[in-house]
């Protein structure tokens, strides 16, 4: 018998995770969606990338969380998809970068700004990373089923947390519309278009970004927070549920 290949970070091979996957940064919040749905099955953990096998309204799903940063996050990404995964949806926080974009805002992210230091070893600068229109279509549906106030469009995806010594362009894309920040959704578009699967982004705003507000500002355990983060929950899950895989 052939020995089955088993990928870094997620320690998991081919099939050991469902063709449909939400994807968020922390562990404990992985678990913690896990325990929300059906059927629930801890499948592997491997230091901060837990995975889960759930149903959600019948159909099974994974959850895996990747960490912070595009590094550790892009090596999950690819090995999810390299166990045969066909349809990923990053949940998490993001900051926002214009006036309305406040803590408890949902954002649907439609393209990534790839400022994240990761994919510009993977391809060109020029290279996309967009969203899957299908993954775009369906959270949007799902979010207006809910009776949510959400924001759409472009975010950036930055490997940096804190503001530099040496700056950012944050202030630049705010100008140019960009609606919010995080640190690893570029990594998984530009990941999904590689390997051909379906891939989006739904998140919460937890404060302004750090290059617009002072950090002191910054409570990401406010109630609306903690609210707008269950809720872009369900909205991805029936998003993802939805899919065609």
């Amino acid at each position: 018998m052939e020995k089955k290949t088993i990928y870094p970070c997620i320690r998991l091979g081919e099939g050991d995770l469902n063709p449909r996957v939400i994807t968020c940064g922390d562990p404990v919040r992985a678990g913690e969606i896990a325990k929300l749905l059906d059927d629930s099955v801890l499948v592997n953990t491997c230091r901060e990338f837990h995975s889960y096998s759930v149903k959600w309204k019948g159909v099974p799903v994974s959850v895996v969380s990747h960490g912070v940063g595009c590094g550790g996050a892009s090596t999950a990404f690819e090995s999810i998809f390299k166990t045969g995964v066909k349809a990923i949806i990053r949940v998490g926080t993001c900051g926002g970068m214009q006036d309305g974009i406040d803590a408890g805002k949902i954002v649907i992210a439609t393209a990534a700004c790839r400022e994240d230091g990761v994919t510009d070893r993977m391809l060109p600068p020029a290279y996309p990373a967009i969203c899957d229109t299908e993954i775009v279509c369906a959270l949007e549906d799902a979010a207006q089923e809910a009776h949510e106030d959400y924001e759409k469009g472009i975010i950036l995806t930055t490997a940096l947390l804190y503001p530099s010594l040496m700056g950012s362009n944050v202030k630049l894309y705010a100008k140019a519309g960009v609606k919010a920040l995080e640190n690893e959704v570029a990594g998984l578009l530009v990941l999904a278009g590689i390997y051909g699967a379906k891939a989006g982004a739904i998140l919460a705003a937890d404060a302004k970004a750090f290059e617009l507000i002072d950090a002191a500002d910054y409570n990401p355990s406010q109630e609306s927070v903690k609210s707008a983060v269950a809720r872009q929950i369900k909205i991805a899950l029936n998003a993802l549920v939805s899919i065609k895989v």
